[in-house]
């Protein structure tokens, strides 16, 4: 159940019923349970509202609310907050509720399942995979997994960097400095080497640079030599990609490139330009946002309408640009998938970009909500962690994920984590490549994190070896104990209050998962699971699972059962594999 958006109900309810006004409760977890479970705090803004003493509304509030079955005690604090403790026999029932639900751990559906397009990777092909890529697709493939677990139907889409100026220059230099042989043997090196001599080239010889792009002309105008010769590039790319993403256990429904939609471009020109929406400038077609605001006032943006540069759409050499494909792929993906909605999952420093496209799509009167979903930069020394080393090279995705097995193994031989042999590669990859994605993930997107191997690598604090360390003591328990995990099915009793605790974190797990699906915020989930590991670890001191007796142990058994299948759920729908011992 969602057991905040309940006691927002109850809060809710017992204001109008005092009040006779609809006041939301301003409900928040209490920091220490010396306190209570909740808080409700809207006495304080109910007072400014009605001119009233907030103590007082805050006494009647309480009175109502303690009326509730869910609610053991509602006491008033401080200046009118009211503190609530939930009834233990009311809180037993719903865990036991959710141990029971083996398939959904007591998470509802959404009530209103959509068609949701999540556009997240999105590398240019040709090129390896870097540092760079890392936040949109680990992200993006996080949201995925939660929009998908509510039941939203879901279309994770690969939108390729395949089509444009780099590739004539490929094109050129693989008649002028590559063979067939090499782009068989390792197809993207050789593509890095071919692209970095063409581009080299073509900036001292114009005719080199001529020639190249007279080699587009051709590719786009859709000269059949050229476009076999381009699908061998995309196949050769998208080969080494998926390598990668095999790695990272990320998959995709589609991969829509930026080519999918080169056809529909020089329509999308001509119905901004018949709409009224874009003009010629010097060659170029553009959207005047000033313009347009005088025109439609406040359908744009007011940051927009004070935007002096245009928002270019096609270039005066007849090129088209992102605002283009990407108003012909919102187009697409309403009438070919029909999506109630496309989340972008990009860089925020592309925020502006977004911005005016979304406005565009808005003034075009395309059915579908759009939503940029925006993350900050990877640093590392105080500074945006460098996609090159030392020497120049490129420090792509694949060496990141060597390096973190590397180091998981080196871990844990020093932290003397008792593996078999047999088992330590597997054991290692699950630990490297779980810790790179939780590092990322418990971060709110919206910020800057610091890159740090010995944070991120640990078997202690908020990292994500300490929970998959944690999931295989719950395992560990049921092996010892010679139990079918999966056959456990309580009743929960709340005796002791480490068990209450448990129980009580257990329960806000569907909140949790909601929240991030409403906000895309992976780290609330992170949040939870860290939380739900430390409340396990004090329930594991305290209170003795398998030397326990009758009623007692099948509770604890459950408890034990129900926080190993949120672990492995949890870290599961930010993409982080378990291991049953460790």
């Amino acid at each position: 159940m969602l057991i905040e958006s309940y006691l927002e109900q109850v809060g809710r309810a017992a204001i109008e019923a005092a009040f006779d006004v609809d006041h939301p409760a301003v409900l928040r977890p209490t920091q220490d349970r010396k306190h209570g479970d909740y808080q409700m705090n809207a006495a304080m803004p109910l007072a400014k509202k009605l001119g009233k003493n907030p103590r007082e509304l805050g006494t009647a509030i309480a009175e109502r609310v303690a009326e509730d079955a869910a609610i053991a005690s509602a006491e008033v604090a401080g200046p009118g907050f009211v503190n609530i403790r939930l009834d233990e026999t009311w809180l037993a029932e719903h865990v036991s509720a959710a141990v029971e639900d083996a398939a959904r751990d007591g998470v509802p559906p959404v009530g209103s399942p959509e068609t949701i397009v999540v556009d997240f990777s999105s590398p240019n092909i040709a090129k390896q995979m870097h540092v760079g890529h890392l936040r949109s697709t680990i992200i993006g493939d996080a949201i995925v997994r939660t929009l998908r677990f509510v039941g939203h139907k879901v279309i994770g889409d690969n939108h390729l960097g395949d089509w444009g100026t780099q590739y004539g220059l490929l094109l050129v230099g693989m008649r002028e400095f590559g063979t067939v042989e090499a782009l068989d043997a390792d197809s993207i090196v050789e593509l890095e080497r071919i692209y970095k001599l063409a581009s080299e080239r073509a900036g001292k010889d114009e005719a080199f640079a001529a020639d190249a792009r007279a080699e587009l002309a051709k590719l786009q105008a859709g000269d059949e030599e050229r476009l076999e010769l381009w699908k061998q590039l995309v196949a050769a790319s998208r080969t080494s990609l998926e390598r990668v993403y095999e790695r990272l256990d990320i998959r995709f429904d589609e991969w829509l490139g930026e080519s999918a939609y080169h056809e529909a471009l020089p329509g999308v020109v001509e119905l901004l330009l018949q709409k009224g929406f874009a003009r010629e400038d010097d060659g170029a077609i553009c959207v005047f946002w000033g313009e347009l605001a005088d025109k439609y006032g406040d359908a744009i943006p007011k940051d927009l309408a004070k935007q002096k540069q245009p928002f270019i759409i096609r270039k005066r050499d007849g090129a088209f640009l992102y605002s283009t494909s990407d108003i012909a792929t919102v187009q697409y993906r309403k009438s070919h998938f029909h999506a109630d909605r496309s989340v972008y999952v990009v860089d925020a420093r592309q925020s502006l970009h977004f911005k005016q496209f979304f406005a565009l799509a808005d003034l075009l009167e395309i059915d579908i909500a759009l939503q940029h979903v925006g993350f900050g930069v990877v640093m590392r020394g105080g500074k945006p962690l460098k996609t090159r080393d030392t020497s120049g090279q490129v420090i792509t995705l694949a060496s990141l994920l060597d390096e973190a097995i590397s180091r998981a193994r080196a871990r844990m031989d020093e932290e003397g984590i008792d593996v078999p042999e047999e088992d330590l590669a597997e054991v290692a990859r699950v630990v490297g490549i779980g810790a790179i994605k939780y590092a990322d993930l418990s971060q709110n997107r919206s910020s800057d994190y610091e890159f740090d191997w010995d944070k991120m690598i640990s078997f202690k604090g908020n990292a994500g070896p300490y929970l998959q360390y944690a999931y295989a003591r719950t395992r560990a328990i049921f092996r010892k104990g010679e139990i079918d995990a999966e056959q456990i099915a309580g009743p929960v009793i709340i005796g002791e209050p480490a068990e209450g605790a448990l129980a009580l974190r257990l329960l806000r797990f569907s909140d949790a998962v909601h929240s991030a699906v409403k906000t895309h915020h992976p780290h609330l989930i992170a949040d939870h699971l860290y939380a739900l590991a430390r409340a396990f670890s004090s329930f594991y001191e305290a209170c003795p699972v398998l030397k326990a007796e009758g009623e007692v142990r099948v509770s604890r058994l459950a408890l034990v059962a129900l926080t190993a299948r949120q672990l492995r759920r949890g870290l599961g729908l930010l993409g982080i594999e378990t291991v049953e011992r460790m």
